[in-house]
């Protein structure tokens, strides 16, 4: 299997080389399980972070660092759900398609948790930003949800995401032309 050798945070990790199309691979880029890198990046993440009450991430790969941000820095966070639960009242909706899932999908966040947001300063965060689907389907479930967004953070900016001015992140992952 091809890989690709990032560097980040002090840290090295040899991530695989996945294909999302007849003509592009990508390095696939999970922390899922891996604490260290989790907690080195987050940290470094909250220096170049404005300050912020709430940090909001998009289910699920986002999850851990959103948390960690959470912990390290803010104390509170939100996760915008793929899916309603049935304890889920009346909630605000968005659609997304991304390149890691090649599939319109719908973010959702329940009224009570989208009240949270209200008159709150909002770090919107993942876990890398690709073509900013996801990104402008939090950024529009937040504003509906009357949160003021201060930041738009990323651990990796892939492909042409890196060159925005309005994301930070800790390093470029390139794209892998097949």
């Amino acid at each position: 299997m091809n890989t690709y050798k990032l560097k980040i945070a002090g840290l090295e990790r040899e991530l695989p080389l996945c294909s999302v199309s007849d003509d592009l691979n990508i390095a696939a880029f999970v922390m899922f399980g891996d604490v260290e890198i989790t907690e080195a990046v987050s940290r470094e993440l909250l220096k170049k972070c404005p300050e912020h009450d709430i940090v909001v991430t998009a289910e699920a790969k986002g999850i851990p660092l959103c948390y960690e941000m959470a912990r390290q820095g803010c104390r509170d966070y939100e996760i915008a759900r793929k899916s309603i639960k049935t304890y889920d009242i009346s909630p605000i909706s968005f659609e997304v398609k991304s390149i890691t899932t090649n599939a319109v999908q719908r973010l959702y966040l329940a009224k009570e948790r989208a009240e949270r947001l209200k008159g709150k300063r909002v770090l919107i965060v993942d876990d890398v930003i690709s073509t900013g689907a996801s990104l402008y389907v939090l950024e529009e479930l937040v504003k509906q949800a009357g949160g003021i967004i201060v930041g738009k953070a990323a651990v990796l900016a892939e492909g042409e995401a890196a060159q925005r001015d309005d994301i930070i992140f800790l390093e470029q992952l390139p794209l892998f032309p097949k």
